[in-house]
């Protein structure tokens, strides 16, 4: 098995984790690691939004996908396009860690409203001049440990990433997570996705032993809202879908729209197919 990843030290981190759970799983196989490098680990002056589309993170990765120099792709769930190549599959996601945004290196409610708070994430910014409108939103590039070095040369006063990258990184010194009623998160976020070619039915067998169930439907959920609406990854538009027994919560909010919708939904699982295109309906101002 030759598993294909960011070489940036988080995707390396993850695609470890990876590694950890299918050889645990399988003792017999051996899984490589090949690092390769993405048009957005490349290109660390041009804003997200302006950089062509979803993909940025994963297009290499999909292409030696599709040559078959590797065997599977580990990434963030929430940069892989919400439409993929029907020629490739998410064939499994990993147990997901905490789904929130934080802030570096004091709360939110203590940046200075003059403050210089760096983020690339359209998301983040609308929710932002949201809540902490006086905050000056400055542009930050790079991988986390690129970030957090900008921040510590003085370039930002504060930044904010998400939490499971800092914990999956060990970095906890000066992390003030934001809650997920009042901060939503991106769809995917704290998933990690393990994509493999469609018809790869080996690799798909393989994988689904280390698929997890609740993170998968949870995730499926936040995904299909946004297919429905027709959004990216990308999108100003936070979607959280948490599994609690037999039941799903959905908080989920969207600034495409000049007015701000939030939604805080819950429903039993078994109705989610039905339930979630109400909520994506909802999301986008449709009336019932």
């Amino acid at each position: 098995m030759i598993a294909g990843t960011r070489e940036s030290n988080l995707a390396m981190a993850q695609t470890i984790e990876f590694n950890r759970r299918f050889e645990a799983a399988y003792p017999d196989l051996e899984c490589e690691i090949r690092g390769i490098t993405s048009t957005g680990d490349i290109d660390l002056k041009t804003h997200l939004k302006d950089m062509g589309g979803a993909g940025v993170f994963v297009r290499e990765l999909d292409d030696a996908l599709l040559r078959g120099d590797i065997d599977v792709t580990v990434n963030s769930l929430k940069d892989i396009p919400t439409f993929i190549d029907p020629r490739l599959t998410v064939a499994a996601v990993l147990p997901r860690a905490d789904v929130r945004d934080a802030v570096i290196p004091v709360p939110l409610e203590d940046v200075a409203d003059d403050a210089d708070l760096g983020t690339s994430s359209v998301r983040r910014e609308k929710m932002l001049g949201e809540c902490r409108p006086g905050i000056r939103l400055k542009p930050i590039r790079g991988n986390m440990n690129t970030r957090l070095g900008k921040l510590a040369a003085g370039e930002y006063d504060a930044i904010i990433m998400a939490k499971a990258g800092l914990d999956r990184l060990g970095i906890s010194e000066n992390v003030h997570p934001i809650s997920k009623e009042k901060f939503i998160p991106a769809a995917g976020q704290g998933a990690i996705a393990i994509e493999c070619r469609s018809d790869d039915t080996k690799t798909i067998e393989l994988l689904r032993k280390l698929n997890d169930a609740k993170t998968h439907t949870e995730v499926k959920a936040e995904r299909d809202i946004l297919r429905i609406m027709n959004a990216g990854c990308s999108s100003p538009i936070g979607i959280n879908a948490e599994v609690i027994g037999d039941v799903m919560r959905i908080r989920a909010g969207s600034c495409v729209s000049a007015d701000p919708m939030k939604i805080d939904t819950a429903f039993p699982v078994s109705e989610m197919e039905s339930r979630i295109k109400q909520v994506a309906d909802q999301l986008m101002g449709k009336k019932e």
